[in-house]
């Protein structure tokens, strides 16, 4: 059984603006995990927020999705 996640945990609100951005450019997690050289259960796992993600995935996902670290960031940005 996975722990239960808070709302406002940040590793939650990071998942969920990687999948907003990730969706917003039309890529599924599969195609984000290889251009990304990541681990598609990787990217799944930081999308429901059960991974503490390491600060290189971060770039690497960002410049993958042509955005900057900081954008991933962004837990005010609205969907």
């Amino acid at each position: 059984m996975s722990p239960r996640i808070a709302p406002n945990d940040p590793r939650r609100l990071f998942g969920i603006r990687l999948r907003q951005l990730r969706q917003g450019k039309g890529l599924s997690q599969e195609a984000l995990a290889y251009d990304s050289g990541i681990a598609r259960s990787y990217v799944g796992d930081v999308e429901r927020g059960v991974r503490n993600i390491a600060l290189l995935n971060i770039c690497r996902l960002a410049a993958t999705l042509g955005e900057p670290p900081s954008a991933l960031l962004d837990f005010r940005r609205k969907t």
